[in-house]
């Protein structure tokens, strides 16, 4: 299944709340509800629970999350959303 890149506006202090909640094997319910939103939103049907995968280090700081999508909700790459 292909995979979806989600990056999500954050704050340091939820970045850093966040992290702590995966590094003890939990999730942040509410980030995890975002980044499935921003999936659908995108026009893509989810296949599984997004993945944390970490941080970005910039201004803002942003959350980013992998999201198996369904092959048949991809149209084609057209809308330049990159898939990893």
């Amino acid at each position: 299944m292909p995979v979806f890149r989600v990056q999500l506006d954050s704050d340091r202090r939820t970045a850093h709340k966040v992290m702590e909640l995966h590094l003890a094997g939990r999730a942040h319910r509410a980030s995890v509800d975002a980044a499935r939103e921003e999936v659908w939103r995108r026009g893509r049907t989810p296949a599984a629970d997004p993945v944390f995968v970490g941080v970005t280090n910039g201004a803002p700081v942003r959350l980013l999350y992998d999201v198996e999508v369904h092959l048949d909700t991809d149209d084609g790459n057209r809308r330049g959303v990159r898939c990893v």
